[in-house]
């Protein structure tokens, strides 16, 4: 089993930078890749980046170039730096992993851009 945890998210303005955390606990030896989801009001859940086990990233167009996903591996923790915020990355933001088996997804921490 793994148990993720999500933080960091808060109201800011456009433009503003934030970086949001994903602690991970459990049985992490099983876990072959890892990513960010949001779901925005009134909208499905969405793939906003993704890592394997091998460091190798993907990201969704909308946030391309102003997103970097990274893990400490020493902490058990993922990230996911932002920059440039606009309105529209308004969402919960959720971290998932996977095992190749299931996947596991946190509670979700708010973000919030506006002006």
């Amino acid at each position: 089993q793994v148990q993720l945890v999500e933080s960091g998210g808060g109201s800011v303005q456009p433009g503003d930078s934030l970086r949001l955390s994903c602690a991970v606990s459990g049985s992490i030896f099983t876990v072959i890749a890892m990513g960010w989801y949001r779901q925005p009001p009134g909208k499905e859940r969405e793939l906003v980046a993704s890592i394997n086990s091998g460091g190798s990233t993907n990201y969704a167009n909308s946030v391309k170039g102003r997103s970097t996903i990274s893990r400490d591996n020493a902490k058990n923790t993922m990230y996911l730096q932002m920059s440039s915020l606009k309105p529209e990355d308004t969402a919960v933001y959720y971290c998932n992993a996977n095992t190749g088996l299931r996947h596991f997804w946190g509670q979700g921490t708010q973000v919030t851009v506006s002006s």
